[in-house]
């Protein structure tokens, strides 16, 4: 197996950063969405998926596929007759999964975890700029510590268009199942027809894609996937139909297993998720591979940073949309004590702070830092820290200030340079996809004056590029 591109992400300013008069943080989660997600512990992510209804559909010849109309129109079609079950506990498939991998549970209306549409927090898309990014239009001309500001947030986007792929209309789950199996027969893959399925429907509809393909051949459709596919192309498809909470417990596996640690697929994961997405990562981690994920963590870490996602692991930050200004001024004061106004630093206030901390309260904390210390907490971070927890904290503070700008900083530097670091790439590409893609995609223009759809195009090839670009919406 090729051995991954290790990116060293550089330090840089960040967009809006250091802060100098931000426009009102409009909360997080917005009003009436503190959480999309089923409450903790409501449902168990499934070690297995046992026989589900019987059909009410004939048995298709495992040899072909039906003409048109060779099935009734769909009512909605039954649930598979049954899943393969999980990986066996203590591992984890190798690329990605074996049959039916992260296959839905029986629970109705299952997908993974439903991704949020619209995550304002952290600078998202409900913050309003005034011209230029600064109140009343002026760009001041000097900063704490000398920086220039990346450029001011996207502006407000209607509410359900963040994500550059959204659910299908009129979706026929039997029509697009009957598509992909004519794509796989025969001499040779129709590779662009099953370009335009994949790229052209949510997660939610893939599950109910692969779910009906079984019902109709008999035939497991990421099994059939990965024997006509290879290379990138196989590695996105197959993140494609993954349901989100398994493609993220899944990367995590695979970035711990075997010699060595990617940690830099730990920090992205586990410190830009939501406490609720967390939590549904570490049941599934569990429940599909047999594995506890904190122990899995303390085994191939270690010191502060070891500490540092172990307290992420525990899904607990507090998300009050409210901000305490006096609160703020407080942990303002205690982070410049335990770093810079001292000798050495003491680790465990930063962890503390920055693990706990709501990202607005995290943002208000770090405008009365920069006023108070004539230095923005970032510059003081990289000053105290080194490595993978300097990576770790710095991205849990860039997220508080600005998520889209994050990942648009983690997608040019998979491409920068020689080479492509081709899992980075499909990670945020698949994983965003449905959330923040469309601001992602804002935010690359202004930092690095380039479209992320001309760089993904200079940068891969073939039915990759293709696929890639359909996703972004290039």
């Amino acid at each position: 197996m090729r051995k991954p591109k290790i990116v060293h992400w550089p330090r840089m300013s960040y967009p809006g950063y250091p802060p100098t008069g931000y426009p009102p943080f409009p909360g997080y989660p917005p009003p009436g969405q503190e959480s999309s997600f089923p409450a903790p512990g409501q449902y168990p992510y499934p070690s297995g998926f046992p026989p589900m209804g019987g059909g009410a559909y004939p048995q298709a010849p495992s040899g072909g596929c039906p003409g048109a109309g060779g099935y009734p129109a769909p009512g909605g079609y039954p649930a598979p007759g049954g899943y393969p079950g999980a990986p066996q506990p203590g591992g984890a498939p190798s690329y990605p999964g074996g049959q039916g991998f992260g296959a839905p549970p029986g629970g109705a209306g299952f997908s993974g975890h439903p991704q949020p549409p619209t995550q304002s927090y952290g600078g998202g898309p409900a913050q309003v700029p005034l011209p230029g990014g600064f109140p009343g239009g002026a760009m001041p001309s000097q900063y704490p510590g000398g920086q220039s500001p990346y450029p001011s947030q996207p502006p407000v986007m209607p509410q359900g268009t963040h994500g550059t792929i959204r659910p299908a209309a009129n979706f026929d789950a039997m029509r697009d199942a009957e598509v992909l199996c004519k794509a796989m027969k025969g001499f040779g893959t129709d590779e662009q027809a099953i370009i335009d399925v994949v790229a052209n429907r949510s997660n939610d509809q893939r599950q109910k894609i692969k779910a009906a393909f079984k019902t109709m051949y008999s035939k497991d459709l990421i099994k059939d996937l990965k024997s006509e596919l290879s290379g990138n192309m196989e590695e996105l498809i197959l993140a494609l139909f993954m349901p989100p909470t398994y493609y993220d417990a899944w990367s995590l596996r695979n970035a711990m297993k075997g010699a060595g640690t990617q940690e830099h697929v730990l920090i992205e994961i586990l410190c830009t998720r939501t406490n609720q997405e967390i939590r549904e990562i570490v049941r599934c981690y569990e429940s599909e591979f047999g594995r506890d994920l904190e122990k899995d963590i303390r085994s191939d870490t270690s010191g502060h940073f070891e500490r540092l996602l172990v307290s992420m692991c525990q899904g607990n930050r507090d998300e009050n949309q409210n901000v305490n200004h006096q609160l703020a001024q407080e942990d303002a004061q205690r982070l410049y004590q335990a770093g810079e106004g001292r000798l050495g630093t003491d680790e465990s206030c930063f962890n503390m702070v920055i693990a706990t901390r709501s990202f607005p309260q995290l943002k208000a904390t770090m405008e009365a830092y920069s006023r108070m210390a004539n230095r923005d907490l970032l510059s003081s971070v990289s000053r105290e820290f080194s490595g993978n927890v300097e990576s770790g904290l710095k991205t849990i503070l860039q997220c508080a200030l600005n998520r889209p700008a994050f990942f648009a900083e983690r997608l040019y530097y998979s491409m920068k340079g020689a080479g492509t670091d081709d899992s980075t790439l499909v990670r945020i590409v698949v994983t965003r996809s449905e959330i923040d893609l469309v601001q992602i995609k804002q935010m690359f223009s202004q930092m690095y004056q380039k479209t992320l759809g001309t760089v993904i195009a200079s940068d891969t090839s073939g039915d990759y590029r293709k696929l890639l670009l359909a996703i972004v919406g290039q």
